[in-house]
């Protein structure tokens, strides 16, 4: 299928929410919910998102960023939630947004947030396109608009990054 036959695919068409009960094999040395737990459920999200929008195997690129507001105690129930803010030819920006609730009180807090870029991969692990992201609400056109920027930014960046690894390779 060429890349042009692709059909747009809405927001909303790959959103994913996931629970998880917040357990002591959770906990890290403080027992609070280790900070590695959280980014693999994150991922995880991210990555279901991302396969239900490409149809298709995907491999995480990027994490663009994961801010850690509040704590997560054992006992919450952690809500994440996943959804496209950026489609480009073969990659995709996730944004997941987690919570924390008490079962017992009915306490939420947003605890974090994270931007993840996906590729989607073909059957011999090659990046293959992926439909274009339609957006319907003024907030996801905002999000789209932050997703392209923050994509330009990280193309920017990794040529810093392979100059730089180039330069200490030649200096070597």
């Amino acid at each position: 299928m060429a890349d042009q036959d692709l059909v747009p695919k809405c927001v909303s068409e790959s959103h994913v929410t996931l629970s998880v009960l917040m357990n002591p094999e959770h906990a890290n040395a403080l027992g609070n919910v280790h900070g590695g737990v959280v980014m693999k459920l994150a991922d995880e999200a991210a990555a279901l998102a991302a396969m239900r929008h490409s149809r298709s195997p995907v491999v995480t690129v990027a994490i663009d960023s994961m801010t850690f507001e509040e704590p997560i105690y054992v006992g919450n129930l952690v809500t994440l939630s996943a959804e496209l803010t950026y489609t480009g030819r073969t990659s995709m920006e996730i944004r997941v947004t987690v919570t924390a609730e008490d079962p017992l009180t009915g306490s939420v807090v947003h605890t974090n947030l994270a931007y993840f870029v996906f590729v989607a991969i073909d059957r011999q692990g090659h990046p293959h396109p992926v439909p274009p992201l339609c957006v319907e609400t003024p907030e996801e056109q905002l999000r789209f608009q932050q997703g392209q920027e923050r994509q330009a930014q990280r193309k920017q960046r990794h040529q810093r990054e392979l100059a730089e690894r180039q330069q200490t390779n030649s200096e070597s």
